[in-house]
């Protein structure tokens, strides 16, 4: 399992986790496709802020590996801020790559690409 060094763990000051300590010895938990709701709580929002801002500021458009990031966080990304970036992914590996879809990125969270 790759780590992304740089990566933050979590949100400053909140119990947010953005990525694992070490690969699960059960198996790797799925990426799977969460639908975010409109009435999510603000401290929720922050965090889906906060993580594609460091997604952004780590990776940019190139594909990354999808390594230590949190299964769960980039669950509420996935398959429309966050895609694949292989035919052949495998949402059940750490080696899996992704990609930002930079314009869905910036219309569901413009304040993560402010300077």
């Amino acid at each position: 399992m790759m780590k992304h060094r740089g990566f933050p763990g979590r949100l400053t000051g909140t119990d947010f986790q953005f990525t694992i300590r070490r690969a699960n010895p059960k198996g790797v938990t799925p990426i799977t496709r969460r639908e975010r709701k409109r009435d999510r709580k603000p401290a929720d929002r922050r965090a889906d802020v906060g993580f594609m801002k460091a997604l952004w500021e780590c990776f940019g458009s190139h594909p990354f590996e999808r390594g230590n990031l949190d299964a769960g966080r980039l669950s509420w990304f996935y398959g429309r801020e966050v895609l694949p970036a292989t035919d052949d992914f495998d949402p059940s590996s750490y080696d899996a790559l992704l990609v930002i879809d930079e314009s869905m990125a910036r219309a569901s969270f413009p304040e993560a690409f402010e300077d």
